[in-house]
């Protein structure tokens, strides 16, 4: 029996191909044809696979999330930004915590690139706030942070906003608070999303999908539960039954 698929809620589901080689993630994307989600690479993949995988991804028709967290000096990531912006993705991000000169910088690598090149199509620019695996423990005591991971959250998403930027990643514990802090448009791209009954693995603040897309979140990231499933196809068709309960 064939699953009709709700594309608009597919292409707010983001699958972390997080693999260590293209042959690897090239499986899994066979497994999941027909189904027009996002899909997110992230540093392992790219460094293997390097530019070429994206291209083959965008060539297939996929949206791509590349997930590489740049944190530098504002001049070097203006200038990875806009190399990536020329590699054709629809999102990347970098590490709120760079501060607004950088975060700035990386849109203005964006800017100069699509100056260069009108025919490229402008990525959504989007910041770390804090890892969905950093509890309030880590924060305060190893990281040097105080307060709330929530209060944190918020002051990074507010930093993100005046610099310039789409949106922010955060956990989906903290995408209302996000939202009424920097506006509905402002994006919300969660990782820590387990279907319910899963294990959490090393995720801290975690929701299901179907609370995540309840709670406000624009876009769900899911690595684990669909590419260690025994039948990933199934997992990724359950989470989108699940976001489509939270939606209603």
């Amino acid at each position: 029996m064939t699953s009709i698929i709700n594309e608009q809620l597919a292409r707010r589901l983001m699958v972390a191909l997080d693999y260590p080689d293209d042959v690897s993630a090239r499986e899994m994307i066979r497994k999941l044809e027909g189904i027009p989600c996002y899909m997110k690479v992230g540093m392992q993949l790219f460094y293997q696979a390097g530019p070429k995988f994206v291209e083959e991804l965008k060539s297939l028709g996929y949206s791509v999330f590349l997930d590489l967290k740049m944190h530098d000096i504002p001049n070097t990531v203006k200038s990875g930004a806009n190399s990536i912006t020329k590699l054709g993705v629809d999102m990347f991000n970098v590490h709120a915590a760079g501060g607004s000169a950088m975060m700035s910088a990386a849109m203005r690598g964006v800017e100069e690139a699509l100056a260069a090149d009108p025919s490229l199509n402008r990525p959504w620019v989007i910041a770390v706030t804090q890892l969905t695996s950093t509890n309030q423990l880590t924060m305060n005591e190893e990281i040097g942070i105080p307060g709330s991971v929530e209060d944190a959250v918020i002051r990074y998403a507010k930093l993100t906003a005046a610099a310039g930027l789409d949106g922010v990643v955060a956990s989906p514990l903290e995408a209302e608070g996000i939202k009424a802090a920097c506006g509905a448009d402002f994006l919300t791209v969660t990782p820590g999303i387990r279907p319910a009954g899963s294990a959490a693995d090393d995720q801290s603040r975690t929701k299901t999908p179907g609370q995540a897309i309840n709670g406000g979140c624009d876009y769900i990231v899911v690595g684990r539960p669909i590419t260690a499933a025994a039948d990933p196809r199934a997992a990724a068709l359950q989470i989108l039954a699940e976001m489509g309960n939270g939606q209603a």
